[in-house]
């Protein structure tokens, strides 16, 4: 069994971290990003003080942080991961961060001789716990498939979409999609409420039609209920929104749907959501609305 380093043991970092454990491969942790819990702790896991420490006393690293930022302190800070790599070594980042900056990083990590992978990931904190996270991986294959038995263990949806940058491409693109299709969610739920129907009903008998979906099943439910408790932050899918929209203008094309989304993710932050689950756009349209659709 490999010795995997991991950085970024948050709301998606720890269960992926766990499932590592659980098949029987050694953790490097560090207490540089978020310290590690205790149910992490034990005789296969060994905790350092830096990422430094980390790439020296590991095979392959894995961060899972929020940002860009975050990515690149973690990599080249002063005691960053890029200061303790050699010859096969492999930093896979499976944050979700700009395309554009991805290829200079892995630019960077390849100088040490090291390879990268970018490979975000979807699927929320359910599917982080179940192992059956989507990866979508940028990078060569050589170093995708000596990967690739870490990936089978955390994702069933595993794809080399292609070189450096790609993952992280196919990640923005799949935030758009997941943002339309909670937009399109709460907007019917809420016109079903309004009318007069029972929300859940709605969703009962939509799930068994053309208009079935994931979000539909698990965020639906979420609106129903009024669950907001993240899941994945609207903070962070307002980061990957803007990293579409920025990428739209960079590229000349308009994304009127994905500019729609963002501006109801800023009213959830505006009415002090920004630590609510993504689901929760739908109370930026309840808000418009004045009304709930959990008022009874």
């Amino acid at each position: 069994m490999s010795c995997i380093g991991f950085i970024g043991i948050g709301i998606m970092g720890q269960p992926m971290a766990k499932n590592l454990l659980a098949a029987g491969h050694s953790l490097v942790l560090s207490k540089h990003y978020k310290i590690p819990p205790s149910d992490l702790l034990g005789e296969n896991t060994t905790v350092f003080a830096t990422p430094k420490d980390v790439a020296q006393n590991s095979d392959i690293i894995i961060t899972m942080v929020p940002d860009t930022p975050h990515v690149q302190e973690v990599l080249f800070g002063d005691q960053g991961v890029a200061h303790g790599l050699s010859a096969g070594k492999i930093v896979i980042d499976m944050s979700s961060i700009c395309p554009i900056a991805t290829k200079d990083i892995a630019a960077k990590i390849k100088q040490t001789g090291a390879d990268y992978l970018d490979a975000p990931v979807s699927g929320g904190e359910v599917g982080a716990k179940a192992g059956s996270l989507t990866i979508m991986v940028g990078g060569s294959q050589t170093a995708f498939n000596t990967a690739l038995p870490l990936f089978e263990i955390m994702g069933a949806n595993i794809t080399l979409v292609g070189d450096s940058g790609a993952g992280q491409t196919c990640k923005v693109a799949n935030q758009i999609i997941v943002a339309l299709n909670i937009e399109a969610v709460s907007e019917a739920l809420l016109f079903a409420s309004k009318a007069g129907a029972d929300p859940a009903k709605v969703r009962e008998a939509l799930m068994g039609g053309f208009a079935s979906s994931k979000i539909l099943e698990v965020h639906g439910e979420r609106m129903i209920k009024g669950t907001f408790d993240p899941g994945f932050k609207i903070k962070l899918h307002q980061k990957d929104l803007n990293l579409a929209l920025s990428g739209a203008r960079a590229l000349n094309i308009s994304l009127p749907n994905t500019a729609t989304a963002q501006e109801l993710y800023n009213s959830c932050a505006a009415l002090g959501g920004e630590e609510w689950d993504h689901s929760a756009m739908v109370k930026a349209l309840e808000s418009m609305a004045n009304h709930s659709i959990r008022d009874k």
